[in-house]
């Protein structure tokens, strides 16, 4: 009986979970797809995109390959920030849906398991295009991904690891999402935060004024 519980509650990142796509007021999350890799590996050659997210640059061979493995990956969910405004700016039918998104494309947000029965994982946000800065689309894109893996994926509790240089996305976990600092590393210059969702808290407050519709695809 115990291990039975302890399945129903583990984090589960299926397939059909990560084909959706999420509308919210600024931003669309849309699935990571192949047709979205080019940029994505254009964005990824910024040195500074390298330093705050610990990342190394790919070819664009390896960025698909690395694609490949997102999508493959049950403990990873990834979904690209797409700005609404200049996503619907542009003509359905007029241009081609697959353009549409890559024009309109401005970050990425990913959860990240790690440890699946205690319902942990990690969360990332990214906005790449400088112009799409200071707008509020990483704000709605990190709440609005949290609150999708706590209610569909059964996702506990969230660490964010943000760099000590980085103070614009340490006030947002710790100031506006009500994250704690846990630890600090001067090896990798980085604080981890966390925000526990089994007791009442800041973030899930939060998530009672989130506003999403879900289109499932395929």
């Amino acid at each position: 009986m115990t291990t039975t519980a302890a399945a129903s509650n583990s984090v589960l990142i299926t397939a059909a979970l990560k084909c959706r796509r999420i509308l919210a007021s600024k931003i669309i999350l849309v699935p990571y797809a192949r047709h979205l890799v080019p940029k994505y590996n254009q964005w990824m050659q910024n040195t500074e995109l390298q330093f705050l997210t610990g990342s190394e640059p790919l070819s664009l061979t390896e960025e698909y390959a690395m694609y490949e493995s997102w999508t493959a990956d049950t403990n990873k969910c990834t979904f690209i920030v797409l700005d609404r405004a200049a996503y619907e700016a542009q003509s359905e039918g007029q241009v081609a849906d697959e353009e549409r998104e890559i024009a309109s494309m401005v970050g990425d947000v990913n959860f990240y398991v790690l440890d699946t029965e205690e319902g942990i994982a990690e969360i990332e946000i990214m906005i790449a295009e400088p112009s799409a800065r200071g707008r509020g689309f990483g704000k709605e894109a990190a709440l609005v991904m949290m609150q999708f893996g706590h209610q569909m994926a059964k996702v506990q509790k969230y660490e964010a690891k943000i760099k000590i240089s980085n103070e614009q996305s340490q006030k947002l976990f710790a100031g506006y999402f009500g994250f704690r600092e846990v630890s600090r590393s001067a090896v990798f210059g980085e604080i981890t935060y966390e925000a526990d969702l089994t007791g009442e808290c800041q973030l899930k407050e939060l998530f009672a004024g989130v506003q999403v519709q879900h289109q499932l695809l395929g």
